[in-house]
């Protein structure tokens, strides 16, 4: 799964990469967790142009009765996305780009886990491939939420965890945000990244609790 993540870039970075109109301000995130807001990009709904928004992270379907299986929807497989009545729709019509500096998953050790934190091999931004949804609250509200895909794991990926996040390249951007009359076709695009893009190494169980969001999260731990 992939259940942690940072963005700890400017928006400058973050316009630039996915190629946005406006810059954004965004503060340093060292430790996201589900339910809290989440950066994406989408395709506007009225202007069809990359804009940068922010979700609830926990995908509630349009259909559900109220919002409290959002938190276990923070994922998405995708050997499953076009069957599941959850995600089936959001695959067709409303995909999302979720810019990270990195993402955490705990290593079983022993008796325990050791976090890691798994980044692109040069430090650039990772593009998590999501969905999105937009859920109407009984008060006339709007309440606009997202999931992120995972797939199998990569070679590094396999000694620490049996799934990964989906990382979209940027030359396929294009592919995943704009699904047309054939959403398949970004079918393929559901795979593990290459091992030999990123990198790996053990933090501190700072990082555990997701009250935590500081710089400490992300420092390599000491040998």
């Amino acid at each position: 799964m992939c259940g942690r993540f940072a963005l700890i870039v400017s928006g400058e970075a973050v316009a630039e990469q996915f190629e946005l109109a406006d810059t954004p301000f965004l503060a340093p995130r060292y430790n996201i967790a589900p339910t809290q807001p989440v950066a994406a990009v989408r395709l506007g709904p009225h202007s069809g142009q990359r804009e940068l928004t922010h979700f609830h992270w926990g995908l509630i379907p349009s259909w559900a009765k109220d919002p409290s299986m959002s938190a276990r929807m923070i994922n998405a497989r995708a050997e499953t996305v076009t069957d599941k009545p959850a995600f089936r729709a959001a695959f067709k019509r409303r995909r999302c780009l979720i810019p990270a500096s990195g993402f955490y998953e705990w290593q079983q050790i022993g008796g325990g886990k050791q976090p890691m934190f798994i980044q692109a091999q040069d430090g650039g931004l990772l593009a998590l491939a999501g969905l999105w949804e937009t859920w109407h609250t009984p008060d006339g509200g709007e309440i606009d939420s997202c999931t992120i895909l995972t797939t199998a794991p990569n070679e590094l990926m396999a000694s620490i965890h049996n799934r990964m996040p989906v990382i979209i390249e940027p030359a396929d951007y294009d592919l995943w945000l704009y699904p047309g009359d054939r959403p398949e076709d970004g079918l393929h695009l559901l795979r593990p990244y290459p091992a030999r893009k990123m990198a790996a190494y053990p933090v501190n169980t700072h990082v555990n609790s997701p009250r935590n969001d500081d710089a400490r999260c992300i420092q390599p731990l000491a040998s």
